[in-house]
């Protein structure tokens, strides 16, 4: 089964929606700059009301360590995403499992920089925009990924319910992570969308 992360979580009623709904995990986002930026205590709530076994992901761009360190002490996040220029050894850091972003483009060198982040959870492979960190709605050519990477796939940039079923088919991806797709607008997320890119994700593998 591919698994499903949404992210850019900002409400409780989101979150819920997307248990609810049957994804795998959320998606956090402690980046001041992004229109999905939380503040610990809206995260504390959406944790809060979660139920069991759902993946709380906290997303980082280029943080200082004191800034991560300050989240982590307040909020039991499962795993770290990272979506800047981090080193392996900052990464490695906090003592958590994470996650490590490329914003993909042509000649980017995948497996050479998987086999870098050897100690991550996965690749998470995102649209290349210049100047912005993520989170653009924007899908990339899927040619440029290898058959084969020393690190699991997690498919990101522009998916989409129209788009999602072609994505899994043509990538295999262990995962696939999910923002503006499926959103009502920046940081609101729509029931309706999440369900229709569910059911996009269990027609790849029927």
């Amino acid at each position: 089964m591919v698994r499903v992360k949404i992210c850019g979580i900002t409400r409780v009623e989101d979150a819920l929606a997307c248990a609810r709904l049957g994804a795998d995990a959320i998606g956090l986002v402690f980046y001041a700059p992004s229109p999905r930026h939380v503040s610990v205590a809206q995260a504390r709530a959406i944790m809060v009301a979660l139920p069991p076994f759902i993946t709380t992901v906290g997303l980082f761009v280029d943080a200082r360590p004191a800034e991560v360190q300050a989240v982590l002490s307040q909020l039991p996040l499962d795993m770290l995403q990272f979506h800047g220029d981090e080193a392996p050894e900052y990464c490695r850091a906090f003592g958590r499992p994470y996650l490590k972003a490329l914003r993909v483009k042509p000649g980017s060198d995948l497996v050479q920089y998987a086999s870098a982040f050897a100690e991550a959870k996965g690749l998470l492979l995102d649209a290349h925009v210049e100047g912005i960190a993520g989170g653009t709605g924007q899908a990339f050519d899927w040619s440029l990924i290898p058959a084969q990477l020393p690190l699991p796939v997690i498919l990101s940039g522009g998916l989409s319910p129209a788009n999602v079923t072609a994505a899994i088919r043509h990538v295999r991806p262990a995962a696939v992570d999910v923002s503006s797709g499926v959103e009502a607008a920046k940081g609101i997320k729509d029931a309706d969308k999440i369900a229709a890119f569910m059911q996009g994700v269990r027609n790849a593998i029927l």
